[in-house]
């Protein structure tokens, strides 16, 4: 593998990042998202700290943020990930980069709970968030349609093991 480094995503980076987004829409079993939305639609939607690319050769292979899974603030320290590898980078290690990264920024940022909602069908995310300590919950059935299908998601979580931990 090519020497790969994990930064802070930036504005600029989002013409790459939407890239990446977009090749995990057209697998079909990345996200219900249908398109790619606007720079702000997302930034609005993420939050700003934990958002990280991974750069090799001066390209960004992937990208990891977190969305807030709730507005109550008792849910303050419990986030949702989003990871995406560019088609390009997928089976390379680079996922696992990312999220041993946003693991340990999330801790610093008061985080106690990471969670994923993943297609049954993505075998890939589901090994990569198994590979860094995620468990699986449990399947929420018929959660959500997509292309008018309804699809199932399996839920894992992993809970800090140093921040919420008294």
């Amino acid at each position: 593998m090519k020497k790969v480094t994990i930064r802070k995503m930036s504005a600029t980076d989002w013409d790459s990042v939407a890239a990446i987004y977009k090749e995990g829409i057209t697998t079909g079993f990345a996200t219900f998202e249908t398109n790619v939305p606007s720079f702000e639609a997302w930034d609005n939607a993420h939050m700003t700290a934990c958002r990280f690319v991974a750069e090799s050769s001066n390209t960004i292979a992937g990208w990891v943020a977190l969305s807030p899974v709730s507005s109550r603030c008792v849910y303050g320290g419990v986030a949702e990930v989003s990871v995406y590898i560019s088609k390009a980078s997928r089976g390379n290690g680079i996922g696992k980069l990312l999220l041993k990264h946003l693991i340990d920024a999330s801790e610093q940022e008061g985080i106690w709970t990471l969670q994923s909602g993943i297609f049954p069908t993505n075998h890939g995310s589901i090994k990569l968030h198994e590979a860094v300590g995620f468990r699986l919950i449990g399947t929420r059935e018929r959660v959500g349609k997509l292309n008018g299908q309804w699809i199932d998601n399996v839920l894992f979580e992993r809970r800090s093991r140093v921040v919420g931990v008294d």
